[in-house]
């Protein structure tokens, strides 16, 4: 991966994706200042880390696995690209994808690989220790940073994904303006995220059970509750597919199409930049 100076993203409104006045952001069911919102978001992903992935597997019955592997398939990544995974700490994506370019063997000798970057120190140890033990590490590469100010070159990538992390960052649209910085001409933005249910009997009881089964799991397998509250609170809260659509058009990204996952639990939004 390609690394240089850093350029960050034009100011923005600090509530982008669904805040709660000037000056603040959601956190969950809250509206918190903007300062605070990254130290919250890494606490708690420190504490949850060890069992993140575990408790991804018991939230969505295993579904994650087929929504991720969905994401995967859209992108048809090619051992000579150039891909960073942002808020992809685990490198549950990362190893994914890897193995659709052929192994790691075949990521190297083509000059590509898969750069995770997260804001979690946390986060990246566990990705880590997973890529050295797959034998992965020649092209699974780790960096700590936030997604607002990636500390990679104007236009040296050629795919951006970003799964179950926009909704974390603390300014989303300046997220996908550093997306769209990073790409080169030509690059896919591919972005993971849960959304607003769309069939009718599925929204009232997705939200049951995210308001009460989500937090009793949280505290039974990683001993906390508060974490999957919040878990719960920011899919309510976090923009639809329209109007997540929208933001990822007004960031200059074009060609922007969703498809739905689950009937709208989750959902796959790809752009490009032109």
């Amino acid at each position: 991966m390609g690394k240089g100076p850093r350029r960050g993203p034009g100011a923005s409104a600090p509530g982008a994706g669904g805040g709660g006045g000037e000056g603040r952001v959601p956190f969950g069911a809250l509206d918190i200042p903007v300062a605070e919102k990254t130290p919250r978001v890494r606490a708690l992903f420190e504490r949850v880390a060890p069992r993140y992935d575990l408790m991804n597997d018991l939230m969505s019955g295993g579904l994650h696995r087929l929504w991720k592997a969905a994401c995967v398939d859209w992108l048809r990544p090619r051992p000579e690209l150039r891909i960073a995974d942002v808020a992809g700490g685990t490198a549950d994506m990362a190893l994914r994808m890897v193995r659709h370019m052929g192994g790691a063997r075949a990521v190297a000798g083509a000059g590509g690989g898969v750069a995770v970057i997260d804001i979690n120190p946390a986060m990246i140890a566990v990705g880590a220790a997973r890529v050295a033990a797959r034998g992965m590490a020649g092209a699974v590469s780790f960096a700590c940073a936030d997604a607002e100010a990636l500390p990679l070159a104007d236009g040296g990538l050629d795919a951006y994904v970003i799964a179950f992390g926009l909704r974390n960052v603390t300014r989303p649209d300046r997220a996908l303006a550093e997306a769209r910085r990073v790409l080169a001409p030509g690059g896919r933005f591919l972005c993971l995220e849960f959304s607003q249910p769309r069939w009718p009997l599925v929204g009232p009881a997705y939200r049951r059970y995210s308001e009460a089964v989500l937090p009793w799991l949280g505290g039974a397998v990683a001993g906390d509750a508060e974490a999957y509250r919040y878990l719960a609170d920011s899919i309510r809260r976090f923009p639809g597919q329209e109007a997540l659509a929208a933001m990822i058009a007004e960031a200059g990204l074009g060609e922007v199409r969703v498809r739905n996952l689950s009937g709208g639990i989750a959902a796959m939004h790809s752009a490009w930049r032109i």
